[in-house]
């Protein structure tokens, strides 16, 4: 059973890193997710020897949150959370009733939150997109695949989904560019991916510039796919993720830290739990809003039609047989009686009773 709720836009609290590898500080990062309404907070699952190299440097934005000095490796081992201290989190979450999710970042992870914990939906980032063997085996494992897209072209989304339908079919052909397109292209291929695959629009830059968000993107990635389809935000704010339900996206995924000023790579992107909590309140009065599309009368509009339409009155006395005329015939408040859209029809007319001034016309 996927996370993904009919009707209902999925809020996920992307805790990430922000435990700064501390268990305590991941726990408290689940519970500040509960308060604020989310409905599934998220780690990531990686051993910085599997992950990056010892030489690789740095993100902009990590070497302006963390020490300039310290390798990305460095930066990531310290990071890390290991396979107790998952488990440990999985159970809070149930027993807080949210939904545990992680990315996985390498094969073991992988094979950790699958077998181990018992996913039933990954989360693959934005930077594993063109991962091929990683992409294969999360979706040979049978769960829900959310695959985010930052930095990504639609040709490599289409190249990475091949790879996925071509796992979710279990297929024995070899595993192979010509393999995966065939499934991609396929009708069983197509039914899987809609069943089993969500797409994230997403711009991996943190924070994220707006006027690189691009959000309309995300209309052109269900276009292109026929994936449901949400948005992993990195802006400062909420007007985004807001957006974002308002143009359709069934999930939004933002980053929560208790405090954006701790050290780490990520804090001063993420939202602290008071604006996360508001962020969720004001989700679900944008999904309240949206309604389904009809236009008729609400309820509540009904009771104040009669009060704030007008009705056809007397301007002054009309005695019977007074043609009604732009003089003595005029729409006031309330609209109990004749409609002003019949004031054309009834001019040269001639009264058929007398009337007082003011009175409805019948």
């Amino acid at each position: 059973m996927g996370i993904l709720c009919p009707g209902r836009c999925v809020v996920i609290a992307e805790a990430g890193v922000n435990h700064n590898g501390s268990l305590d500080l991941a726990l408290k990062l689940v519970d500040a997710a509960v308060a604020a309404g989310a409905d599934a907070v998220k780690f990531q699952t990686f051993r910085a020897d599997r992950l990056v190299s010892r030489q690789a440097p740095k993100a902009r934005y990590q070497q302006v949150t963390t020490d300039p000095e310290e390798s990305q490796w460095r930066m990531i081992q310290r990071l890390e959370l290991d396979a107790s201290a998952h488990k440990r989190l999985q159970a809070h979450c149930q027993a807080a009733g949210i939904a545990f999710l992680s990315s996985p970042f390498d094969m073991e992870s992988l094979d950790f939150l699958v077998r181990d914990l018992g996913l039933e939906t990954i989360k693959i980032p934005s930077g594993e997109l063109t991962n091929g063997p990683l992409l294969l085996a999360a979706a040979r494992s049978g769960r829900e695949i959310l695959l985010s897209t930052g930095m990504a072209t639609l040709a490599e989304i289409e190249a990475a989904l091949g790879v996925i339908a071509f796992g979710l079919l279990r297929s024995p052909a070899p595993p192979g560019l010509p393999a995966f397109q065939q499934a991609f292209i396929s009708e069983a291929g197509g039914e899987v991916l809609r069943a089993q695959a969500r797409l994230l629009h997403c711009t991996t830059e943190y924070p994220a510039p707006f006027a690189e968000v691009n959000l309309r993107g995300m209309e052109t990635l269900h276009a292109a796919f026929g994936l449901p389809t949400g948005y992993s935000d990195h802006t400062e704010g909420v007007a985004v993720a807001l957006a974002a339900v308002a143009r359709g996206a069934v999930l939004v995924e933002k980053h929560l830290t208790l405090d954006r000023e701790l050290p780490g790579p990520d804090h001063r992107a993420s939202m602290e739990p008071k604006a996360m909590a508001a962020m969720v309140q004001e989700i679900r009065a944008v999904e309240a809003a949206l309604g389904d599309g009809r236009k008729v009368p609400t309820p509540t509009e009904l009771a104040n039609r009669e009060i704030a339409r007008k009705s056809l009155v007397a301007l002054r006395d009309i005695p019977a047989g007074t043609p009604f005329s732009v003089e003595n015939l005029g729409a006031k408040r309330p609209g109990s009686g004749r409609s002003p859209m019949d004031w054309w029809a009834l001019l040269g007319e001639p009264a058929t009773q007398d009337y007082a001034e003011g009175q409805e016309i019948r």
